[in-house]
């Protein structure tokens, strides 16, 4: 038996910046022989949100919070705002970027640091995306499914 929670995780979005745009998230969650896959669709969306959105739905699947959870992603943005704890610094700064900016997509990092909370332990690693990692090509082409699924 496993002793942790593998997921992989991915989001996209065809048009990308575009007003009227598709996008989706899939996810694949492993523990010892048990596998599950979620995907789902969402128009007018950014690929940013949806690659947060992979993280927070594939954790919201989880029964339980004192199994580690290892969380792979090909998202930079959403590895490096864990993993380098921008959150913290932009929660203490009233959500807002050393820029000073409003920090974007800070309703679905609110929901994903909540969640988070409830685990014993959780990481975040970034794997390179399109390189032959099966759980995480798996990842994508059910994000990809779920954009065909509202085309």
């Amino acid at each position: 038996m496993m002793n942790k929670i593998i997921i992989f995780c991915d989001g996209g979005v065809r048009g990308n910046g575009k007003e009227s745009n598709i996008g989706g998230y899939g996810a694949v969650l492993q523990y010892g022989e048990y596998t599950k896959e979620i995907f789902e669709g969402v128009r007018n969306t950014t690929n940013n949100r949806m690659e947060i959105q992979a993280a927070i739905s594939a954790l919201k699947e989880l029964k339980r919070f004192d199994i580690p959870v290892e969380i792979n992603t090909d998202s930079a943005y959403l590895c490096n705002c864990i993993n380098n704890r921008w959150y913290v610094r932009w929660m203490n700064n009233g959500w807002v970027t050393s820029a000073r900016k409003p920090v974007e997509n800070r309703d679905l990092w609110i929901e994903l640091i909540e969640l988070m909370n409830k685990f014993s332990f959780i990481g975040f690693k970034k794997v390179k995306g399109h390189s032959g990692n099966e759980l995480n090509e798996l990842a994508d082409q059910l994000a990809n499914r779920a954009m065909d699924s509202i085309s």
